[in-house]
């Protein structure tokens, strides 16, 4: 998969609410009811990644989850990190 250009990140991450850039990733912290609920959205996560077989860098902190997209065999962003980015969103609800 190719690395997008700037122009093509900078307009994708204008289309995810919350999603931030940091160097050659995107990431987001989405905070939750409770630990078990926190828990339950990394298992979607999980199941989403493993079917798009792309799997982000997760972070779990009581009730916030933090995700970390990049694609590392691209050596920064793809199409892939923003398509598992807004899954991950739809998955919140």
């Amino acid at each position: 998969m190719a690395r997008l250009s700037e122009a093509e990140i900078t307009a994708r991450l204008e289309t995810l609410s919350g999603w931030t850039r940091r160097g050659e990733e995107i990431v987001k912290t989405y905070k939750l009811s409770t630990f078990p609920a926190a828990i339950a959205f990394v298992v979607q996560v999980g199941f989403l990644a493993e079917a798009a077989g792309h799997h982000p860098d997760i972070d779990i902190r009581y009730n916030k989850v933090t995700l970390a997209l990049t694609t590392h065999d691209a050596g920064g962003l793809t199409a892939k990190d923003f398509d598992l980015a807004a899954a991950a969103d739809e998955a919140m609800g």
